[in-house]
């Protein structure tokens, strides 16, 4: 049976004392759902949340790395770096790491190879622009995204891998798709794997939705057959609200 997850990606904000003040915050929530909870913060605090967070149910994951081991790559992090630091989970092809770093579906691919290739959980995110969905093309750039950067992959490999749809046009902007309209891609997600892999491995893999979910709305969405999850934004960075996202299940 596959898990609710949510994961709330704190994104470049919080400097070392606010995420120990963050991280101490909800440490003190107590989880009433069975959802399972992760928090990425900045690489310069993974160290210090880890070790936070180490007796907590709260797993803390990578929002990045690199596709190489080691090498001249000025700034980067590599998976086995993120494991001697304590982390098992790695967001890879966030819509920021794709619109502002030119982050391609080839490039993710090597990223997705090198994470499993360390025995690491990849949280794969993918979703379409505005015009995509004013164009009614939404579906074929979602499957694109897919095809290219997973399919490659044997489908044991799907057991280390969670998806995470985000509407580009509903992340930061206060816009949300309706609990329809993410039920509807997500069961197109899930038959789109089921045609490569079979059903089987469709149905065991957790499809969580990124796209402005906040307590108000969470356990609407949240309902939807196909939706496992949330990957979030603004609201996991205030104690009170992500905990209400996370208890919505």
């Amino acid at each position: 049976m596959r898990k609710n997850i949510v994961a709330g990606n704190w994104k470049m904000n919080n400097d070392l004392s606010q995420t120990e003040t963050l991280l101490t915050a909800l440490k003190n929530k107590t989880i009433t759902s069975d959802a399972e909870v992760m928090v990425a913060p900045t690489f310069t605090n993974l160290w210090s949340a880890f070790n936070t967070l180490k007796d907590n149910a709260i797993e803390v994951v990578a929002q990045n790395m690199h596709f190489a081991e080691n090498g001249a790559y000025t700034g980067e992090i590599s998976a086995s770096m993120l494991k001697s630091v304590g982390i098992n989970t790695v967001i890879l092809g966030h819509s920021e790491r794709r619109a502002y770093f030119n982050e391609t579906d080839e490039l993710l691919a090597k990223k997705v190879d090198a994470a499993l290739a360390n025995d690491m959980r990849v949280i794969f995110c993918f979703g379409e622009e505005l015009a995509d969905r004013k164009s009614e093309n939404h579906e074929a750039v979602v499957g694109s995204q897919i095809t290219n950067a997973l399919f490659h992959l044997e489908a044991s490999a799907f057991k280390n891998i969670v998806l995470a749809y985000e509407p580009v046009w509903a992340i930061g902007t206060g816009e949300t798709a309706s609990p329809e309209q993410a039920q509807d891609m997500h069961a197109f997600i899930r038959k789109t794997l089921a045609d490569k892999y079979g059903a089987d491995v469709a149905d065991s893999v957790s499809i969580l939705y990124g796209g402005s979910v906040k307590p108000g709305n969470a356990q609407e969405i949240f309902s939807k057959p196909d939706v496992d999850g949330g990957l979030i934004g603004g609201a996991a960075l205030n104690a009170d609200d992500f905990f209400a996202i996370v208890n919505a299940f």
